[in-house]
């Protein structure tokens, strides 16, 4: 027997707007409300809201909070101010990636780490493992959260009509306590969708009451709900990686060319941290001899590319690997990433395809990412 999925506390919210829920990581959540080309495009236009209810927040404290973490993870994590956010990684010994992270130093002794849904309990038990010896504690903070998002352009605005924080000059990963609606929250400058965009911390018991007043503020600008498959599109087309594709305890940061965020330098615990010395064996791997590299893929026919699909040279050779696949709303045809043979990597390579149901369809390899905003 499995488990029922979790509810985030704007379950009956979704349910209301008539939006297709899924299973993802356990919870119960918003595919869609409608289209998700309409979604996606409402994002990169005007605006979206979301709710990642989903993700998993666990609270670090104490004296030495910023050594385990310097210790525990691969950033310079210490060097981060308070109200200031940092994208890193959790590996394993053998510089696997555990997950994914954005860590947030709310004050000089407090740090809360956002993992993603499908990883958060691995982070938490590898934080704790790893906080002995230390003076600090680690905190599941997983239940005391909701997290809502407003993403698009036109997202500051909204917000604005909500809050008398500092959004002009709060930057993007930082993040400062505010009051959102009448409701306390951690306000980030932070995003999964290339867009600028703001992520709400507030307890779980005024996720409604900021969802509906966010709608209200937003309903003249454009805003509507999105759901996770439009986070995907747009996430794609901004090259970002999804842990589970792009990013899995096979692949080091290094193999998915975001070395980095990998920080040897760092001072405290003498630059030691778990995973150090097979990292640094994969960053001279990437240097001299890289196996396969991260690329984008586009479509010269209008054929979907799929996670999984092989990827192969123009004599059929397999030459990698498609770990994400979509049909791309602002380029009009379907893109991929992919990870592919080093000498296939060059932007322009010819005679690529991807091997989509036995029929070799043609691909152009590009440079990531397929958007950027123009800011």
């Amino acid at each position: 027997m499995t488990d029922a999925p979790r509810r985030t506390a704007l379950d009956a919210t979704h349910r209301a707007l008539g939006a297709t829920m899924t299973d993802f990581a356990g919870w119960d959540m918003p595919l869609r409300y409608g289209s998700e080309r309409d979604e996606h495009v409402a994002v990169r236009t005007r605006a979206g809201l979301f709710d990642l209810s989903h993700m998993g927040e666990i609270t670090v404290t104490g004296a030495q909070a910023a050594d385990l973490l310097d210790h525990a993870l691969v950033g310079n994590i210490g060097g981060v101010k308070t109200g200031r956010a940092r994208y890193t990684m959790i590996c394993d010994a053998e510089g696997g990636i555990l997950d994914d992270l954005i860590v947030y130093r709310l004050a000089d002794q407090e740090y809360m780490v956002v993992a993603n849904a499908s990883n958060a309990q691995v982070v938490l038990d590898a934080l704790t493992e790893r906080a002995a010896g230390f003076d600090a504690a680690v905190r599941d903070d997983r239940d005391a959260y909701a997290l809502l998002a407003v993403q698009g352009p036109e997202s500051p605005g909204i917000l604005k009509r909500l809050t008398d924080a500092d959004l002009d000059g709060l930057k993007y990963y930082a993040g400062l306590p505010g009051t959102v609606a009448g409701v306390d929250a951690l306000i980030a400058r932070t995003g999964y969708t290339g867009e600028d965009g703001f992520e709400l911390f507030v307890r779980p018991e005024h996720a409604v009451t900021l969802w509906e007043a966010l709608t209200e503020a937003g309903k003249d600008a454009g805003l509507v709900p999105c759901g996770l498959s439009c986070r995907d599109t747009l996430r794609l087309e901004a090259g970002m990686p999804l842990y589970g594709h792009e990013l899995t305890r096979a692949t080091t940061p290094f193999d998915a060319g975001l070395g980095r965020v990998v920080k040897f330098e760092k001072t405290t615990n003498d630059g030691d941290f778990v995973g150090r010395t097979a990292l640094e064996a994969a960053a001279a791997r990437a240097e001299t001899a890289p196996p396969r590299k991260l690329v984008g893929l586009i479509a010269q026919g209008r054929r979907i590319p799929r996670a999984g699909y092989p990827v192969v040279a123009a004599d059929g050779t397999v030459i990698g690997e498609v770990t994400s696949g979509a049909p791309s709303p602002t380029l009009g045809k379907p893109i991929a990433i992919a990870y592919v043979d080093a000498a296939y990597a060059t932007p322009g390579t010819e005679g690529v395809a991807v091997d989509i149901r036995g029929t070799h369809e043609p691909y152009e390899v590009v440079a990531l990412p397929f958007y950027k905003r123009q800011k």
